[in-house]
């Protein structure tokens, strides 16, 4: 049974693992390997210190998909722009198709809405329609178009940006 939780700093090398799987597939993220396994420790370790949203699906010990929303942190020399987060997910293939997408995008955006966050925006290649459908869903809307924006293996893919935003909070 797969089991949707935090993310935890032991997770590391499954949480990479899983990213470098999915990453060489070359369809449905921007990566095409993992970063290094000192990068994936450190990603996790300051969204963890931030208390940003990182959740992933698990199948015993392995991780099988993440889903995280990555904000900047507060600058004086940028402000304006804490509010804003990115988000990043991706699943085994073989557990594709199962709701297990929506489950991890559930858990990310109710912790969004726990850490400040009022506006979630992604960027999706628009040959990956099921995502998209998914986001549709969650009430994501289509904010424009990068037409051509990846050329990879021969082949154009444009990339649609998409963002959900929640009322500001009302303090």
């Amino acid at each position: 049974m797969t089991e949707i939780r935090p993310i935890r700093i032991e997770d590391a090398e499954s949480y990479r693992a899983c990213l470098d799987r999915v990453a060489h597939e070359r369809v449905y993220i921007a990566f095409t390997e993992a970063p290094s396994a000192e990068q994936a420790q450190f990603f996790i370790a300051n969204m963890l210190k931030r208390g940003l949203p990182f959740v992933v699906a698990c199948d015993g010990d392995d991780v099988v998909g993440w889903c995280d929303i990555h904000a900047d942190p507060p600058s004086s020399t940028r402000p304006g722009f804490s509010h804003v987060g990115r988000l990043g997910m991706g699943l085994d293939q073989g557990y594709r198709g199962h709701r297990l997408g929506e489950s991890l995008l559930r858990a990310a955006i109710e912790q969004a809405g726990h850490c400040g966050l009022e506006r979630v925006e992604l960027q999706v290649f628009a040959s990956n329609m099921p995502a998209i459908a998914l986001y549709r869903k969650f009430g994501f809307e289509t904010e424009g178009t990068r037409r051509r924006a990846r050329k990879l293996d021969g082949r154009y893919d444009d990339i649609i940006m998409m963002a959900r935003l929640r009322p500001p909070s009302q303090d």
